[in-house]
């Protein structure tokens, strides 16, 4: 399957994570976060089904403006297999990547059943904000994440020494 189900996709954004970066968000999530800013996002069926070869070549097409790609959506782990061959494509262009999620890294790399594949995406990740968004804990001030209770984790540096290492931007 080289297809993912796009959403939508932001060619620069300042706001989903540090520098200047493309914005892949993907369909389909079931979190259900109450008060969720994606809401749409979280259908299956929402938005288009696109080879990854497609965005890649956007993503291309925006270099040498852009530093980095942050997956978003949806929940991008729904769809970490196919995520994964884009972000392995993507490491070689030399661009970081941020990964929003609402599973916690915890949740991510002791999830048996989906393990494998969850950890091909993993490792392809420099920075993954991670956790279910909550209503209760929104703040606007935050710098990369919609409530208090998420963390901007250094994937690279937390899997080397098997414990969350938190990135300060």
């Amino acid at each position: 399957m080289n297809y993912l189900q796009i959403a939508g996709f932001l060619d620069n954004s300042l706001t989903n994570g540090e520098g200047l970066r493309s914005v892949v968000y993907v369909s389909g999530c079931n979190h259900k976060c109450k008060g969720c800013h994606n809401e749409a996002m979280q259908d299956y069926d929402y938005g288009d089904k696109v080879l990854i070869e497609e965005v890649l070549q956007r993503i291309k097409d925006n270099i040498p403006v852009v530093k980095g790609v942050t997956f978003s959506g949806g929940e991008p782990f729904e769809q970490a297999q196919v995520l994964s061959r884009l972000a392995s494509e993507i490491r070689k262009l030399d661009l970081n990547i941020w990964c929003y999620t609402g599973f916690t890294f915890e949740e991510i790399t002791n999830d048996t059943s989906n393990n494998k594949q969850w950890m091909e995406l993993l490792n392809q990740i420099d920075i993954l904000v991670d956790g279910r968004f909550e209503e209760g804990k929104k703040d606007r001030k935050l710098k990369y994440k919609g409530s208090s209770n998420q963390r901007i984790i250094d994937v690279k540096k937390s899997l080397e020494k098997s414990e969350v290492i938190l990135f300060i931007p």
